[in-house]
């Protein structure tokens, strides 16, 4: 379906085109730090310090574990995450940002929410909540 201004209506294809607008929005906020999409999506997850195995980052990105496993190569040899022997599971690893990944991740997570507020200030709580819903149902799609 087309809606009134032309763009397909279609909740999938807007979703893709807000996706894209908003990482070109932040990898141009922090462009001086020449970080990939997908490297800005781990690092702003990372930023809350909770350390993570590949599947649990895997989750918390939308990222295949292969994919992610490059990116995390990248990240590790500029210094800004380590493999951490898992103590619970020693066939894992953990992933810890290093005082410098920090620093960058901590940026990146700002980049993310400055666009998300200045987004977000005509849109009520409800609207919101709605979006959340939708995304919510979105994910369960296997």
């Amino acid at each position: 379906m087309i809606s009134e201004n032309g763009l397909s209506s279609s909740i999938l294809l807007a979703l893709q085109r807000a996706t894209h607008r908003t990482l070109n929005a932040v990898t141009a906020a922090v462009a001086d730090l020449d970080l990939t999409a997908s490297e800005i999506n781990a690092l702003a997850n990372l930023a809350d310090g909770h350390k993570r195995n590949v599947r649990e980052l895997s989750a918390d990105t939308g990222t295949r574990p292969t994919t992610l496993t490059g990116v995390l190569d990248r990240l590790e040899r500029r210094g800004y995450l380590t493999r951490e022997l898992d103590a619970f599971d020693r066939r894992s690893f953990r992933l810890a940002l290093t005082a410098r990944g920090r620093t960058v991740a901590a940026r990146v997570r700002r980049a993310v929410a400055d666009l998300e507020r200045d987004a977000l200030t005509t849109v009520s709580p409800r609207q919101v909540a709605g979006y959340h819903a939708v995304v919510a149902a979105l994910q369960e799609v296997s």
